[in-house]
């Protein structure tokens, strides 16, 4: 499988980095890289849609300065790109993430080995390091999660480090749900069943802590769902989505009894925490 980089040098970087990677999310591009002040950014060669790229917003803005140029990379490729991109990642001092060739650190609480071949979800974005810190506060000890848009797997694995019963990790991209596996193995993880697929797939099945990063749309529909996996308590953290878009996504969720109790934000990206209580107003 062949995919497409785009290297994208962006003036003023921030916040317009975050916003294209927002908005080549949802025509279809992968995985996001930042070195030294350029974006690459990868999409599968049969996926790429020259009309659709030209119609994103940030590219048509005079406030930005956007220039770029695109190469294609053979499947075999892949691992020499992220690796000459890939630095661990560090959470509050307790959560290390680093790949394979990274050193080994034995201060840390948590230490998840990530691979991440195309998927989406190394801590390096925002959202993923935003969920994780939220994370850090939630007690997984005999719980059943769901892991939605699972990507590298990443979220899954701490859960599982943390003590969750089970974790359910589901993802459309049939790259991500291998990915996800690889990872699972080098973290000898345990307690996490893998499935392709969407939303529909938890109809019936009942959880206790659900994390989904994803987009903002796709949230939007399926906050509904979410909230009807809760037995009775329950916790929703969300991911995926900007500032601007964080009245609507708490709008849905109160209009499915979810109560927001806590907001982390990091360069206009958000992650929110939700509670479902049988003792809770509604």
């Amino acid at each position: 499988m062949d995919y497409l980089e785009f290297e994208f040098m962006i003036d003023p970087f921030i916040p317009g980095s975050d916003i294209l990677v927002a908005q080549l999310s949802e025509i279809g591009f992968e995985s996001f890289t930042e070195n030294k002040n350029k974006l690459n950014a990868y999409i599968q060669n049969q996926l790429f849609d020259s009309e659709l790229l030209s119609k994103i917003s940030l590219l048509n803005n005079p406030n930005f300065k956007i220039e770029y140029s695109t190469k294609k990379i053979a499947e075999q490729n892949w691992n020499a790109v992220w690796e000459s991109n890939f630095e661990p990642i560090e959470v509050e001092n307790k959560i290390l993430v680093r790949a394979p060739f990274h050193t080994e650190n034995k201060n840390f609480q948590y230490q998840i080995i990530i691979s991440p071949q195309m998927s989406f979800g190394t801590g390096h974005h925002e959202t993923t390091w935003l969920v994780m810190k939220l994370m850090l506060a939630l007690d997984f000890k005999n719980k059943k999660v769901l892991d939605m848009g699972c990507g590298t797997g990443i979220l899954s694995i701490l859960a599982s480090m943390a003590g969750a019963e089970n974790v359910s990790a589901i993802d459309i991209d049939q790259w991500s749900i291998a990915n996800t596996k690889d990872n699972i193995a080098l973290n000898n993880a345990v307690h996490i069943n893998v499935e392709k697929g969407d939303s529909d797939l938890i109809k019936n099945q009942i959880f206790e802590v659900i994390l989904a990063n994803i987009n903002k749309n796709v949230l939007l529909v399926d906050i509904k769902k979410y909230a009807q996996s809760f037995a009775k308590n329950g916790t929703l953290i969300l991911s995926g989505f900007f500032d601007v878009d964080t009245s609507e996504i708490i709008a849905e969720a109160n209009k499915n009894s979810l109560f927001l109790t806590e907001t982390l934000a990091k360069n206009h990206w958000v992650a929110l925490k939700f509670e479902k209580s049988e003792n809770q107003n509604m």
